[in-house]
């Protein structure tokens, strides 16, 4: 009896055994594979990333990155200093636009003078403040043109990086999927059957 009933433990262990492998199979060694398994769920929860959403390359670098410190810190060291950059020149922006506004609409003003001789001058006094006021913020404008070519050159280094991480990821998939002919083949020896049947039908 006591034999019978190891024995029955012993095939239980082994059946219990055997369900908690298959139940914890090993993930496909490519992020693509798991990209379309967990990251579109992931995606949806974190808010943070619902833009990227839709393209495959964000998908498949937001699955490197779960995993990636170093990916982590550099993703958000670069989101950080993006939205840095409309903090550092928006109130350079809005200082010098306004006086420009000013200019052309004093301009614009001007043109309803009736006076020929004092429209001229106040055009020209308009036009002497302008262009000082230009001379005064070159160095200004010049560095707020930097910032924003710098901004641009950034957006687009990390999407060439993001792309370059993720070129070995879609190769990985690729040799995890090989296509073969033989169903392919099946198919259309299947469609010809079919056909020569119909051709042969009265």
């Amino acid at each position: 009896m006591k034999k019978i009933l190891f024995a029955s433990i012993l095939a239980l262990s082994l059946f219990s055994c055997s369900e908690n492998k298959s139940q914890h199979a090993p993930v496909v060694e490519n992020a693509v594979d798991n990209a379309e398994s967990s990251v579109s769920g992931a995606i949806k929860k974190n808010t943070r990333y619902s833009s990227r959403e839709g393209n495959l390359v964000q998908e498949i670098y937001l699955e490197l990155i779960k995993n990636d410190k170093t990916l982590q810190d550099l993703d958000l060291r670069i989101e950080n200093i993006q939205k840095e950059t409309e903090t550092s020149i928006s109130e350079y922006d809005d200082i010098i636009g306004k006086s420009e506004t000013y200019y052309n609409d004093a301009t614009a003003l001007s043109n309803s003078v009736t006076d020929s001789i004092t429209k001229k001058q106040i055009e020209k006094e308009i036009k002497a403040s302008a262009e000082k006021y230009d001379v005064k913020t070159q160095t200004i404008r010049d560095l707020i043109a930097k910032i924003k070519a710098n901004r641009t050159t950034l957006h687009d280094q990390y999407l060439v990086f993001k792309i370059r991480k993720t070129l070995p990821e879609i190769e990985k998939y690729q040799k995890a999927h090989p296509l073969k002919t033989d169903s392919l083949n099946q198919f259309i020896n299947k469609q010809n059957k079919l056909l020569e049947e119909l051709k042969n039908l009265k």
